[in-house]
């Protein structure tokens, strides 16, 4: 009978219909399945790798932090106590005692250094206490981004003012134990905030009395802290 040929026919065409369409939707669950397994083990890499930076950087940030706010932006300091460990000793009293709150970067040379923490906004020098042994002989180098203290013509006369070096400064290090040789003690280095050092750099600069190279645009750290 054709009429049933052709309801055969219509069975057997609906059936694979069925088939291919179950084929396909468990193609697509099992597709939709791996992509979400996959994103679910990419969060957790994700989740893993920032967690564990987090750690290695806690672990790496053992030595003591400081955030130094200025007018230009802030940064943030690592100290190098172990070693510099006079040096550090020295910076972390005057922090404590809030002595740079209002002191200025009052000298900054491009392609050099930018130099503060010692004159008041009125350019005067702030009285300090005794000069610290000079510890530029520790093996740290006076490369770009690192913070040293910044001292006379005598090596051991460092009080409280510092430098940040915004190129390598070779020229700085320690050489030998003269007078000549003896180096900048090199003590911490900026973790964050070289966009707002690099900003200071780039200032005109003028003579004010005795001091030449300094901003024209006052630069007044306002203030520097322990950073826990």
């Amino acid at each position: 009978d054709p009429s049933l040929q052709i309801l055969s026919i219509a069975k057997h065409s609906s059936k694979n219909t069925r088939l291919a369409q179950r084929h396909q939707h468990g193609s697509a669950t099992e597709s939709f399945q791996g992509e979400r397994e996959h994103f679910v083990q990419a969060c957790l890499l994700r989740l893993f790798s920032q967690l564990w930076g987090k750690l290695s950087r806690k672990d790496s940030m053992s030595n003591p932090l400081v955030l130094l706010e200025t007018s230009s932006g802030d940064m943030l300091l690592e100290l190098f106590e172990d070693k510099a460990p006079v040096t550090v000793a020295n910076f972390l009293r005057y922090v404590d005692e809030e002595f740079y709150a209002n002191t200025i970067f009052h000298r900054v040379i491009n392609d050099f250094m930018i130099q503060g923490g010692g004159l008041s906004v009125r350019m005067e020098e702030k009285p300090t206490h005794e000069p610290i042994a000079n510890e530029a002989g520790n093996g740290l180098k006076n490369l770009c981004g690192t913070v040293a203290m910044a001292r006379t013509e005598e090596p051991h006369s460092a009080t409280a003012q510092f430098y940040i070096n915004v190129v390598d400064n070779p020229e700085l290090d320690h050489q030998d134990d003269s007078p000549e040789g003896f180096g900048y003690c090199v003590f911490g280095q900026v973790i964050e905030g070289m966009d707002v050092v690099n900003k200071i750099r780039k200032l005109k600069t003028k003579a004010v009395g005795e001091h030449g190279n300094v901003p024209l645009d006052m630069v007044v750290i306002t203030g520097v802290s322990r950073f826990e």
